[in-house]
């Protein structure tokens, strides 16, 4: 019985010129194309954010303590992911036919959008303003896996 290593078709050069380099490309090119792959793999997995379902809620408070109440209510009730707590912003605006200018608190609130009028009711129930500001703009896109935790932290 003959080898197959010295079959007449492997002992050619055409042969062996024609299989080394493609075995060089495949050893070179094999974890390249597996990294790839599993990046798509990871992006298509974690891409599946819907444009809108998630909002940023904004509200201004007259103080930090105001402020910290609110945001652990919110994220107590599952109406908020996560509640950012901004420290001494002016306000200037017109109220009651006078030119005010305030220090407030502003509380940044990702939360799903169809929570947003339950975040809205909760918050003009305990906020001491007669008009609370609740503002809410829709997240079209972000960080994949952030979007994924608020999903997960608020529920539908």
């Amino acid at each position: 019985m003959i080898s197959w290593y010295m079959h007449p078709a492997f002992s050619s050069l055409r042969f062996w010129t024609l299989l080394l380099p493609g075995c060089a490309f495949l050893f070179y090119m094999t974890p390249l194309l597996l990294r790839t792959v599993g990046i798509r793999a990871f992006t298509m997995a974690s891409d599946s954010y819907v444009s809108g379902s998630l909002s940023a809620a904004y509200v201004t408070c007259p103080n930090d303590t105001v402020a910290k109440d609110i945001a652990r209510g919110l994220v107590e009730r599952k109406l908020a992911a996560c509640v950012n707590v901004i420290p001494q912003i002016t306000s200037i605006y017109e109220w009651k036919g006078k030119l005010e200018e305030d220090t407030e608190v502003l509380l940044m609130i990702k939360t799903r959008s169809s929570k947003v009028s339950a975040l809205t009711e909760y918050v003009r129930s305990v906020h001491p303003y007669e008009v609370c500001e609740v503002i809410s703009l829709p997240i079209e896109q972000g960080n994949p896996p952030y979007l994924k935790w608020v999903g997960d932290i608020v529920p539908e």
